[in-house]
């Protein structure tokens, strides 16, 4: 009897029942691959742990919650993304571009956490000699990390029974393969297998499990987006390849709140924390300057204040340029046509640029305001207060939204030194009163339009 075949995109990991020469999902050329839809395995491979004993269901109220569940990684902006530390027997997958700083960082907690537990460096893509190189330049003097220059799957796990380590730390997951499927090194059917037996290793013996992983072209972590979904917490690094500056975000997090960020700035000898991160983001800043606001937003818990900079002129071209930097770019257009429609500016024949200082990327509505004043400064010449900040949705009609975590908020505007803020009057009521910092409510975009046309 025939075996039966599946055709699956090795670009986005959708199944077909036939061959195509285009993917209809994701549009790619050449990417869908057969394989066969029940591949015949080996002999079953002991699990670390004794993962395959039969499991046991209990009542909630019987587990036990130990206080050793998280531990910390020596670096503070990293424990602060992950929720308060690693967790024990988490899969953790960090992502970025080549060269951002995921390698370095990974090395970096080594040096801590060799200190006090087993841990295991795997490197698909360096030999043992370069990273111990590496490690000299950061100057990391762990004697006892453990080093496994090796991309094949069976033989990483025959070292973890050796090793037993605590800690494991794969470099990375499109480099791994496993005897098990034919394909190449980074496939999804590749990624899927080895991602699967990392959490079952994780959950069955209680290893933490850290998983370093590429990016595509579009800027998303490469392999099937079920990779994401499988592992316990989610890290992206973000940042410009000319600044110094990253920004580590928690994209998903089973442990703690998403969006959270960390700070970090590379310098020679590795990652630098760094605690402050509104008063970098805000280093430099000109005064006195058209076309710039700040705002305060919410990256998970943690209250940072941005800068928000437009750049508007004279179109030469019969369809003026748009372009958005930190920004969604449709909430940029959206806000243009309201500044347009209900602020009476005339946008429409104006190149707009629209960028958000240090690669810090605003996804929450509450910088809508800063951007509209920002926009409106750069058209009138007329400059924001520089201690004034700016914190409120727009919506279609003008109107200004209530926002959450005002208190907050409004904490971290005080303790940077501005003394005044903009916010929507909804929000006005029951707000603390913060010595030395006035609070400006308006209703929508025409009141604080007119406040900066006649002067706040």
């Amino acid at each position: 009897m025939k075996a039966k075949t599946i055709f699956f995109c090795t670009e986005c990991g959708n199944e077909f029942p036939k061959w195509q020469g285009r993917c209809p999902i994701c549009g790619n050329w050449n990417t869908i691959v057969e394989q066969p839809s029940e591949r015949v395995r080996g002999s079953a491979r002991p699990a670390v742990g004794g993962l395959h004993s039969r499991p046991q269901a209990k009542r909630l109220s019987e587990i036990e919650d130990s206080e050793e569940l998280r531990f910390q990684t020596g670096m503070g902006e990293l424990d602060h993304v992950l929720g308060g530390g690693a967790v024990q027997g988490s899969l953790v997958l960090i992502g970025g571009a080549p060269g951002i700083g995921k390698s370095t960082l990974m090395l970096q907690i080594c040096d801590h956490l060799s200190q006090f537990t087993t841990v295991l460096y795997v490197s698909g893509e360096e030999s043992a000699r370069q990273i111990k190189l590496r490690a000299d330049r950061l100057d990391i003097r762990c004697k006892d990390l453990y080093i496994l220059a090796e991309n094949n799957l069976e033989t990483i796990l025959d070292a973890v029974e050796e090793v037993k380590p605590q800690i494991l730390i794969v470099d990375s997951m499109q480099t791994i393969l496993t005897n098990k499927s034919d394909s190449m090194p980074g496939s999804i059917a590749q990624v899927k297998q080895c991602t699967m037996a990392l959490m079952e290793l994780a959950k069955g013996a209680g290893v933490t499990v850290f998983v370093i992983g590429h990016i595509n072209k579009e800027g998303s972590i490469a392999g099937p987006k079920v990779l994401e979904h499988m592992v316990d917490c989610v890290l992206t690094f973000e940042g410009e390849a000319h600044q110094s500056y990253r920004i580590l975000r928690a994209v998903k997090n089973r442990f703690g709140a998403t969006n959270e960020i960390g700070v970090f700035e590379m310098l020679d000898k590795g990652l630098v924390e760094v605690p402050n991160p509104s008063e970098m983001l805000l280093s430099g800043r000109p005064t006195g300057t058209p076309g710039t606001c700040v705002t305060c937003v919410m990256e998970g818990v943690r209250p940072v204040l941005a800068e928000v900079q437009a750049l508007v002129a004279p179109s030469g071209f019969a369809s003026p340029r748009r372009t958005s930097n930190g920004v969604d770019y449709n909430r940029a257009m959206l806000l243009l046509a309201v500044l347009e429609k209900r602020g009476g500016f005339n946008v429409g024949g104006h190149d707009a640029y629209i960028n958000v200082i240090g690669g810090l990327s605003l996804g929450e509505p509450a910088a809508d305001l800063a951007t509209i004043l920002a926009v409106a400064s750069s058209m009138s010449g007329r400059p924001v207060p520089d201690k004034l900040a700016a914190i409120g949705e727009v919506g279609l009609t003008g109107e200004l939204r209530t926002v959450n975590g005002l208190d907050q908020r409004l904490a971290e505007v005080h303790r940077l030194g501005f003394t005044q803020c903009m916010l929507p009057a909804r929000n006005s009521r029951k707000l603390p009163e913060l010595p030395g910092l006035r609070l400006i409510p308006v209703k929508n975009i025409r009141e604080a339009l007119d406040l900066l046309r006649n002067g706040i």
